[in-house]
């Protein structure tokens, strides 16, 4: 335990803000998961009908997918997701616990990378919806599996490395 968590105990508004992170965090691990399956269905050259209708499904089925117009919106989720941590959370997250300046910082950076994963995916989906190539289905199966790969680790490390001061803050 960090002098912080000794300091500091875990508050119920702390234990209900890291629910809610959690709570985000497992809706986007599970589409991810999904999308990892469809990655590998489009490189093993899955007809452009069913790439569609299973886009559909996560639409319409998919807890984010849901709050979102089509796939490409999840991107813009999570796009989302990220800044609303950078600008409202993370200053408030520092002011809580400094020593944690570090981590705040690698979450920043990770940001940063996910975001260029992020338009990477895009740019590839587009990508297939003009050119049904082998190569433009891997582009995009690269893309999602390499995106997939960076968000769960940078998911990890922040319910980890947050986590114990998350639990312990007040007044957001």
């Amino acid at each position: 335990m960090t002098e912080f968590e000794v300091d500091n105990p875990e508050t119920a508004q702390g234990q209900a803000m890291f629910r809610e992170l959690l709570y985000i965090h497992g809706a986007i691990r599970h589409d991810l998961q999904v999308v990892e399956r469809l990655a590998g269905e489009v490189r093993d050259g899955l007809p452009p009908g069913q790439v569609r209708a299973e886009i559909k499904n996560l639409k319409t089925n998919g807890l984010l997918w849901q709050l979102k117009v089509n796939c490409l919106r999840y991107c813009r989720f999570v796009h989302l997701h990220h800044r609303m941590e950078d600008v409202a959370f993370f200053p408030s997250l520092r002011a809580a616990n400094p020593a944690i300046a570090p981590v705040v910082d690698k979450l920043e950076a990770d940001h940063r990378a996910v975001s260029d994963l992020l338009d990477e995916v895009e740019a590839a989906a587009a990508a297939l919806g003009e050119d049904d190539c082998e190569a433009s289905r891997r582009h995009v199966a690269d893309a999602l599996q390499t995106l997939a790969r960076s968000l769960l680790e940078h998911l990890d490390f922040e319910e980890r490395s947050a986590g114990p001061t998350i639990r312990r803050m007040t007044g957001f």
